[in-house]
């Protein structure tokens, strides 16, 4: 009978923390990237009464439950926040302790920059992942620190080739005077300069011939005048570049002694799109359909936004966007083993698989979306179920004490 005491408490500690995790559980209700705890209960060994094999088996109660974190997906939703990240499927982000400095890993996507530019989560820990170094953005390199280039000047670019998809008439006369056609293109130098090459094509008298050249303005040298490059291009029957061919030597306009000291030039004109002319002769008037070059101007960054697959993007005031770092994930087999330290961080346990990092979307890893944020998997009507039958069954135990006790003072009585 006395058991029963026991069995009955051991009950109401057993409910108390099952209570504990549903409060827990709701109280992360709006934790971006929370994971719910679901409680295990098992039973107490069994005492054999009697001379029976077992045929007479009295447990002496519940053991101390086990809480089990499910890593399901939680629903994912559009933020305002440029730095936001979701992951939709499994993995986690890897980061940094700023005080102890070791390595944990979270769900939660709201992340910001620190004063010192790295890319932290909400609490200060620093996501770790890869920097672009000298315009190369590595992947392959033990992953760091991601570094956001706050209020950066990005170098200007120096351009090495230009090209120009155009069409010549091919109804044009050689005159005279002949037919003449004109474009230009603005290109950059070391130091970021703006410069203008022109491009004049005339008409010759062979058929499909025209003659251009290709120049450089007099005011930005030092020492003008400049040399233009000049040569002829010859289309075939049906209006297809064929010399200069795909194997001969490009046009290539050498700039020297610039007026602002910036680096010699030197500017390739591609006739070709791989093996595909850029130039055509056809019976339309002469225009050009694109232009393209490679330089650019010193630029102020504009803004930082973190795109899906965790690449973090860099928007210059010069229109151009560079992938300026890369977030890392990690992968583990059972995540479910893993401690939750705070803060939305988990840690290894000595139960925990070892990590595999590497890119989102490779090697069994969830994807990362940019812009968005991934909700909290507490459902609230399950845990208020919950809730309420983990209160029957404390307040049904809480009985089974008030009946024993009862009947100990009934048999405490028979002596009197």
């Amino acid at each position: 009978m006395f058991t029963s005491f026991s069995t009955a408490l051991s009950a109401l500690g057993a409910h108390t923390t099952a209570v504990d995790v549903v409060g827990n559980n709701l109280a992360n209700l709006n934790t971006p990237g929370y994971k719910a705890s679901v409680v295990a209960f098992s039973d107490l060994v069994t005492q054999s009464l009697g001379a029976g094999l077992g045929e007479t088996q009295v447990g002496f109660g519940v053991a101390r439950p086990t809480t089990i974190r499910q890593f399901s997906q939680g629903a994912i939703q559009a933020s305002s926040g440029p730095l936001d990240v979701a992951i939709q499927g499994d993995g986690f982000l890897v980061v940094r302790d700023p005080n102890t400095n070791s390595v944990l890993y979270t769900r939660g996507g709201n992340l910001q920059v620190n004063k010192d530019g790295q890319l932290v989560t909400a609490t200060g820990f620093r996501l770790q992942g890869w920097n672009e170094v000298n315009g190369v953005l590595d992947t392959t390199k033990p992953a760091t620190d991601v570094l956001v280039p706050v209020g950066s000047l990005r170098s200007p670019v120096a351009t090495t080739s230009l090209s120009f998809d155009l069409n010549l008439d091919a109804s044009a006369s050689a005159g005279p005077p002949a037919t003449t056609f004109s474009t230009s293109i603005e290109v950059y130098d070391s130091l970021g300069g703006s410069h203008v090459v022109s491009v004049a094509f005339q008409k010759s008298a062979n058929a499909g011939e025209w003659s251009y050249s290709m120049s450089f303005p007099d005011s930005d040298l030092a020492t003008p005048p400049g040399t233009p490059v000049t040569g002829t291009i010859q289309f075939d029957g049906t209006g297809r570049l064929n010399a200069p061919a795909l194997t001969d030597a490009m046009p290539a306009l050498s700039i020297a002694g610039l007026k602002n000291g910036a680096a010699d030039m030197n500017v390739t004109w591609n006739l070709y799109n791989g093996a595909s002319p850029r130039l055509t002769q056809f019976s339309q008037p002469s225009a050009v359909a694109a232009n393209a070059q490679n330089g650019f101007a010193a630029a102020q960054l504009v803004k930082v936004g973190i795109g899906d697959g965790g690449r973090i993007l860099a928007q210059y005031s010069n229109g151009q966007q560079v992938a300026v770092g890369q977030l890392s994930m990690a992968s583990i087999r059972n995540p479910e083993s893993m401690i939750a330290v705070g803060n939305n961080n988990f840690q290894l346990s000595a139960r925990s698989a070892l990590p595999a990092v590497g890119l989102p979307s490779t090697g069994g890893r969830g994807q990362i979306m940019g812009g968005a944020v991934e909700f909290s998997t507490v459902d609230i009507a399950r845990e208020f179920t919950n809730l309420i039958v983990l209160q029957r069954g404390y307040q049904a135990n809480a009985r089974v004490v008030t009946a024993v006790d009862e009947i100990s003072q009934e048999t405490i009585n028979l002596k009197r």
